[in-house]
């Protein structure tokens, strides 16, 4: 059966996205270049897939991937973010669905925890796959991306008073999955944001599944070199 897959296209650079594996999206500088680099990933989705125990099987060939929709894409595709939900995203979750994306999340979560420790003391390269950002600057950099990307599904992190400070990405995980059961099965989250125009469950959980995903695999890379 071919990956779905939706395109978001810029003039300087394309987004491929595969719909029903949240994480697995990688750009390009063309729509073609980034449906090769998202079937070239797949080996490192894979082992996320693997974490979730989800069974994955990627296309042998592009020729695997089914393109649903494109998307235009605007500044922030050229910035490098694939920043628009597809129609197929528009769908309700349904019970085994919400499970399995769930389960993908907490994968990719895992997976940049992973590299988090892997990367302890080590001297982290600089150059185009992360620029100069330090370790605990990427750390940073992910937990401000998960408070927003909380808010736009519809609730609000939790309070710093009430965040312990050894583990500070534990409770706003497991808001997000609060919320996201919630808003999946049509209701509101326990402490809903202010969002004007909230994400749909299923982007919500791909864009941060990408996110987290892209910093661990910048992570290893930058610490193998």
């Amino acid at each position: 059966m071919a990956v779905r897959v939706v395109l978001e296209v810029a003039a300087k650079r394309s987004f491929a996205s595969a719909l029903e594996w949240p994480g697995w999206s990688r750009s390009g500088r063309s729509p073609d270049d980034a449906l090769g680099r998202l079937l070239e990933y797949a080996p490192r989705y894979a082992r996320v897939a693997r974490r979730a125990k989800v069974p994955f099987r990627a296309p042998s060939t592009v020729a695997g991937l089914e393109v649903v929709q494109r998307l235009r894409g605007d500044g922030g595709t050229e910035f490098g973010v694939p920043g628009k939900p597809a129609k197929a995203e528009e769908e309700r979750l349904s019970a085994k669905d919400l499970d399995r994306f769930a389960a993908l999340l907490r994968a990719s979560w895992a997976t940049f925890d992973a590299a988090v420790r892997k990367a302890e003391g080590v001297h982290l390269t600089v150059g185009p796959r992360g620029g100069g950002r330090t370790r605990a600057k990427i750390i940073d950099h992910v937990r401000e991306a998960e408070v927003a990307y909380l808010w736009k599904l519809g609730s609000r992190a939790p309070s710093a008073s009430d965040e312990p400070t050894t583990q500070p990405m534990k409770r706003l995980r497991r808001t997000f999955l609060d919320a996201l059961a919630a808003v999946a099965t049509g209701e509101e989250p326990a402490d809903p944001s202010g969002a004007r125009t909230r994400w749909p469950p299923r982007y919500a959980v791909r864009r941060s599944a990408w996110h987290v995903l892209d910093h661990a695999w910048e992570l290893e890379d930058r610490s193998s070199r």
